[in-house]
Parts: structure tokens; C-alpha cells; sequence
């Protein structure tokens, strides 16, 4: 991976190793086991991972699975292959925020002591309501703020023990009820929940909440900058609070420091986890790793590599303000990497068989064509030429437009490396539909001009009917018709805007012979076509990664 474009984090870094000489950058990446990463996350990633890197310093993998409901193990193992993948690693510094557990207890009752916290009977609910979370002029208010300590800590160990249903009581932390600052007025640090832990099972029934486990988290593992994204710039004052209340040792003043950045938002793309899960719960995509999904496993399926990808997130680059980038951007990345190392090969998505009358019936020769005309080093392979061929039926107008260079009737168009032809004749089915194309070559010409010098300006591909092999090819699109999630209408959810036309599979298409021994994830340049990939699940299959030129119009 490159090294991060130069932004405001590594400044405010600086600023900070200058005041404190000697000190080690330690980040972390704490995403939360609920689901696959998707492509949001890897700048989350890039940030946590690139600037201890930068810096000479270094990164932990933590799961924060602090809130059991939707955890589980498959998700783990996922997060640690993606991250594996992009090219980053953790070493010895993996943890889980349930490591913690016992610390955060502990820590609650010290808070508890010192008059800083207490057990609230207001139910979530209620504490919503105007009555007691008051507004801009008028403070929160809960009658159990002054509880005495010694009742707090009972029903807090009693809490812990499971003596109550859930919702019967939370604790909270003792701030201030007139903040200007929502997440100042007293804040739930504690709630009873009665679900099992993907690790933990039932030996808990009580759960920190992540604003209140997340600094001491961090400040237990040593991290020194806390990287988030642009949405914790409120709950910044919480972080701190947290930090500078309980009794953790060890680390300097002012540390763990948080720093927020902006998230990526991109075009036509939805990063919402609910949605996601969503849309793989219901079986509306193909799962997690659909090549229409956004997550990560979803796009190395279809054909995405890490490269492009990291690619893609520096060139959006590290700012302070949300922005939306469109995903062209990303398409180029990818096309400029497999424009220069992916192998060229024919495929043909609707195929029409045109038989040259010319030809002797029984021959087969082979005409040299490039591998990649931009790697001289990837050399030449071998097509089969024979009496009949495809050719796809985009090359062919029995009633031509303007402008149009391929093959018509009376017109002479070049098979891509072999001879000119001249449409003769058109063969129909019985719906009207065209059967075959009576052809003549210009035999004289192979791999040259004609003998005349005439000039023929269409070149269209081809393949052999007698060995080109069937294959099936998915081709994608995007999955959302909606082009800024942000604008989503009220009233509306996500799934109202799935793409119809986001998955078209053609069956039967022809592709060459060479194709059949594809390994799974290959990548592979379909002249004119696009940039294919062979799935990974399915046997025969190639996803359509990016087209060949933007897929969208310009504005």
C-alpha cells in the first residue's frame, strides 16, 4: 500500500509528539462482529492501519462486541480474512471489547463510589420524553440522580446478578442535565440485557454501552489516538469524560485522544449494516459476498482487487467534512489497474453464427492475437479459425444506423486478426429472428491488407463455433437506483430502490477454449466487452467487474 496523501490528522499527530517527546503512535481498528466490512470501513481501516504505519507505530484489531444481539464468530473470522487481504496485519495485538468486561464493571462501582454515576429507574422511553430529557433551555431531569451511593451500588450488583427484567433499571453516568450537549446529560453507561454472548454465553446480563467502554478500552490497550469517524464528534466530550474519570494508570494526560474524520459515502451505494443484513436475511442478493454488495468479500468476488481498492481510498483522501464520491471513481481504479496485467480473451454475449461459404469445410488454421498489447512480456495465443464462427449480434444491422462500421449487408467489416468478409446473404428463422450469416472471405488477406489496398474500417471479434465453449455471464450493475443515499426520501426505505436490472445473467453465451481452465477469482479483459472475473461459487460463470468505459452518463 502507498503511503497516506499528506491530512489534518498527521498534523494534529505531530502536534502531539512534539509536546510529548518519545511517545509511540498506537491506533486501533474496532470494528463491531454484526456483519461483513464493506467498502466504508476500508477507509476506516486505511486510517487506523496507515497512520501507525506512518509513524512507525502500531495498530490493534479489536472487536467491539459489547452488544451481543447480533454478534457471532462467522463474522470474526470474516473481519480478520478482509483485513488479512487489503494487505494489513494486527500481529499479536487482537483483542475482544468482551475482554473487558470485568475492568468495566469494576470500573462502573469505582464511578458509582465517587458519586459519579447512578442506577436510574427511567425506562429509554421515558427519558426520551420531553418531561424528563428536557430541551436546549430546560435541563434533563431524573428523579434518581441523587440516589445515595450505597443504594446504587446494591442494585447495581444486583443488576449484575439478574435479579431484574430488562428495562427495570439502567446506570447512568452523573455529568450534567443542562448541557447544551445531549450525550453529556447523564448518559446510560449500563443496561440489562438478557441475550447470550457469542463469547461470553450467559455469564453476563448486564452490558456497557460503547460510549462508555470504548475510551477505557483504548486506554487499557495504551492506544494513544483514537480514530473514528465523523459521527462520534459529538459523544467526543463523553470519550473524554469517560477517560478522565475512571481510574486507568499509565497513560499521559490527555490520552487516549480522539480524532474524527470524515466516512466515505459513494454513489449509488448504500453502506447501511441494517440494510445489508437486510438484504441477505430476505435472500434478495446471492449473500454477503453477492458481487452487487458492497462489503468486501462481495466485491473480491467480483473481481475487485485490494490494490484498486486501496487505490480508490487514497484518492478520495482524509477530510474533515462529509462529501459523496462518485463511484466512477472507483470503476477507474480498477480499469487502470487491469487495463496494464489483465489477459485478453473473446467472448461473445449474444451469439450469432455466420459461416463463410468460401472456406474449405474441413480446415482449421490459427491466427496469432495478442494477450495484452500493453505487457509485450504476455505474448501471443493461438485462435482456431474455421468455416463457421460467432460473431455477437451487436455487430451486425440488417438495417444499419448512421455511422455504423460493422458488418450490414453488401458490407465488408475484418474478424479481429483474420480475414474481411462480405455479408452476402442472411439466413431467418421462422419468427423472423436471423439464424445465420452467408459470408465470403477475402482469402487473400489473413493477417494483412487486402490485395487491392482497400481500406475496411470495421473490426469485430469472433470465435469458432466448432470450439468456442458455452459459459454463463453475470452482469452487474448497481444495486440501488438512488444516487445519494442521503436523499432518501421520508417515508421510503432503501429497499424500495433495489436496481431491477442490478444482476442480468446471459446464459449461453460463447466464450474461448482457453477460459474453460480459468482458476476461480481469475481476471480477464472480454475484448470490447468489459473486465470479467471467474466467480468463485459457481462453476462456469464470470462476473462482469467494471465495463470497459464509464457506466454512467456525464452530467
Amino acid at each position: 500500500m502507498a503511503e497516506m496523501e499528506r491530512n489534518f490528522i498527521q498534523d494534529l499527530i505531530d502536534s502531539d509528539l512534539s509536546d510529548n517527546p518519545g511517545m509511540k503512535v498506537h491506533t486501533r481498528f474496532p470494528p463491531e462482529p454484526n456483519g461483513y466490512l464493506h467498502i466504508g470501513h476500508c477507509k476506516a481501516l486505511c486510517v487506523d492501519f496507515g497512520t501507525a504505519r506512518k509513524y512507525g507505530g502500531v495498530c490493534n484489531l479489536r472487536m467491539d462486541d459489547t452488544n451481543p444481539a447480533k454478534e457471532d464468530t462467522e463474522y470474526v473470522d470474516a473481519i480478520k480474512e478482509d483485513i488479512h487481504w487489503l494487505g494489513f496485519d494486527w500481529e499479536d495485538r487482537f483483542y475482544y471489547g468482551s475482554d473487558y468486561f470485568e475492568k468495566d464493571y469494576e470500573l462502573a462501582v469505582g464511578l458509582i463510589k465517587k458519586g459519579l454515576a447512578y442506577v436510574c429507574e427511567l425506562s429509554a422511553e421515558e427519558f426520551r420524553d420531553p418531561k424528563y430529557c428536557g430541551d436546549l433551555t430546560h435541563p434533563a431531569v431524573s428523579p434518581w440522580r441523587d440516589r445515595p451511593i450505597e443504594e446504587s451500588l446494591d442494585l447495581f450488583e444486583r443488576m449484575k446478578n439478574g435479579e431484574f427484567p430488562e428495562g427495570k433499571y439502567t446506570l447512568r453516568a452523573k455529568i450534567d442535565l443542562a448541557s447544551g450537549n445531549f450525550c453529556m446529560r447523564d448518559p446510560v453507561i449500563y443496561r440489562i440485557k438478557y441475550v447470550d454472548h457469542h463469547r461470553q454465553g450467559n455469564k453476563w446480563c448486564i452490558y456497557p454501552m460503547y460510549d462508555y467502554a470504548h475510551p477505557i478500552q483504548d486506554a487499557l490497550e495504551g492506544i494513544t489516538h483514537s480514530l473514528c469517524s465523523l459521527e462520534y464528534e459529538i459523544h467526543r466530550p463523553l470519550y473524554n469524560w469517560v477517560r478522565d474519570n475512571v481510574e486507568i494508570p499509565g497513560n499521559p494526560v490527555g490520552f487516549p485522544r480522539q480524532i474524527e474524520f470524515a466516512r466515505l459515502n459513494i454513489t449509488y451505494t448504500v453502506l447501511s449494516k441494517r440494510f445489508l443484513r437486510t438484504l441477505v436475511e430476505s435472500g434478495a442478493v446471492d449473500g454477503w459476498d453477492d458481487p452487487r454488495m458492497p462489503t468486501l468479500c462481495g466485491l473480491r468476488r467480483r473481481g475487485y482487487t485490494a490494490s484498486s481498492i486501496l487505490d480508490f481510498i487514497n484518492r478520495t483522501g482524509v477530510a474533515k467534512s462529509d462529501s459523496l464520491v462518485d463511484i466512477r471513481q472507483l470503476e477507474a481504479c480498477l480499469r487502470d489497474e487491469l487495463n496494464l496485467k489483465a489477459p485478453r480473451r473473446i467472448a461473445i454475449e449474444q451469439p450469432i453464427k455466420l459461416i463463410i461459404t468460401n472456406y474449405p469445410e474441413d480446415r482449421v488454421e490459427y491466427f496469432e492475437v495478442s494477450n495484452n498489447p500493453n505487457d509485450e512480456a504476455a505474448g501471443t495465443r493461438a485462435l482456431p479459425f474455421t468455416r463457421e464462427v460467432y460473431i455477437d449480434a451487436s455487430d451486425f444491422a440488417e438495417v444499419p444506423p448512421p455511422k455504423f462500421f460493422r458488418l450490414k449487408p453488401d458490407g465488408e467489416v475484418r474478424l479481429m486478426g483474420a480475414y474481411i468478409i462480405r455479408c452476402n446473404e442472411i439466413v431467418k428463422n421462422e419468427d423472423g429472428t436471423v439464424k445465420e450469416i452467408l459470408c465470403t472471405a477475402d482469402l487473400e488477406t489473413g493477417n494483412g491488407m487486402p490485395a487491392d489496398g482497400r481500406k475496411v474500417k470495421g473490426t469485430i471479434h469472433w470465435l469458432s463455433a466448432k470450439h468456442a465453449k458455452s459459459a454463463t455471464l453475470h452482469l452487474y450493475n448497481n444495486l440501488t437506483t438512488l444516487e445519494n443515499p442521503s436523499d432518501k426520501p421520508d417515508g421510503k426505505d432503501y429497499t424500495d430502490f433495489i436496481n431491477p436490472e442490478s444482476l442480468i445473467v446471459v446464459k449461453d453465451a460463447k466464450v474461448e477454449p482457453s477460459l474453460e481452465d480459468a482458476a476461480p477469482g481469475e481476471q480477464f479483459q472480454f475484448v470490447r466487452f468489459g473486465y470479467f472475473c471467474k466467480d468463485t461459487k459457481y462453476e462456469n460463470t464470470f462476473n462482469r467487474v467494471v465495463g470497459l468505459k464509464d457506466s454512467f452518463p456525464k452530467k
